[in-house]
């Protein structure tokens, strides 16, 4: 039984049931009014969890392409009654994505009910590990680093108004879901957020390749932050002068990592340090 209600077959791509999922490649539906698209059984997986775990983003609706209906359907019976599935042919599908959509499977979610971050930051455990991001604006870099996070055991990921939405289709899937289950907040600046961090009782640690500390002298401590920035020009040196700074070790011909992969590195030293892996 794949749930309460029986899918719903659309014959028509212009059918108003199914309007927000038009044409998601050309516009995602990211910042309009706290809705996303997310594509795929393994997202819609992470989506099913994020809706049970009652975190702020829940699921609206599913559209899937008949053929994969089967093959979903316990899946499906993780959503509740009121999340309408709608299916279509393989025509009527790519019409209604605008694209060929080859993986069949896409839902409508809501981010709008989730906690801001203050809240976010006064409900983390004693004992916690953030990640906080200055500037991201490459949604396969964001996807990315929200993918080691909670590879790594990170409690909340934490970024300044100037970074990317995690949850652009992109993002979610380079996230392989991660975006929708990992808490997160994006408001406000960078120094706020330190600011805010620092009040917390986090010991907050700027990644840079001119840092001061290498990655594998950073103390355990019970809070601590990684601060990365944007690629390419990393973080702003006002910032890196308010935080304590650290290095990842590595041959000099080249300037830096990627972004996301300095933080892989960053967050399993600290994760093995503080004994949360």
């Amino acid at each position: 039984m794949i749930s309460a209600a029986p899918p719903i077959r659309i014959e028509d791509p212009s059918d108003s049931r199914i309007a927000a999922f038009l044409s998601i490649k050309e516009r995602d539906l990211t910042g309009r009014q706290g809705r996303f698209i997310a594509e795929g059984t393994v997202v819609l997986r992470m989506l099913a969890a994020a809706h049970r775990s009652g975190r702020g983003i829940t699921a609206e609706a599913i559209l899937l392409l008949e053929n994969r209906l089967a093959g979903v359907a316990e899946l499906l019976a993780q959503f509740p009654a009121d999340v309408p599935v709608f299916m279509a042919d393989a025509r009527v599908f790519d019409a209604i994505a605008g694209f060929n959509m080859h993986r069949g499977v896409l839902a409508l979610g809501r981010s709008d009910a989730m906690p801001a971050r203050d809240a976010l930051i006064a409900a983390l455990p004693a004992a916690s590990l953030v990640l906080a991001a200055c500037g991201i604006s490459n949604h396969d870099n964001m996807g990315s680093l929200f993918r080691n996070a909670a590879a790594f055991g990170v409690d909340a990921m934490l970024m300044d108004a100037s970074s990317c939405d995690p949850l652009y289709r992109k993002s979610i899937r380079v996230s392989v879901g991660s975006a929708l289950t990992l808490p997160f907040a994006r408001e406000g600046t960078a120094a706020e957020l330190i600011e805010r961090l620092r009040a917390a009782g986090f010991a907050i640690w700027g990644l840079s390749p001119r840092g001061e500390t290498d990655i594998t002298e950073i103390p355990p401590s019970p809070r601590t932050a990684l601060l990365v920035g944007a690629e390419g020009e990393g973080l702003p040196p006002p910032i890196l002068s308010a935080v304590r700074t650290a290095r990842i070790r590595q041959r000099p011909a080249l300037d830096s990592l990627n972004v996301a992969m300095a933080a892989g590195i960053a967050l399993y030293q600290v994760a093995s340090a503080n004994g949360r892996i």
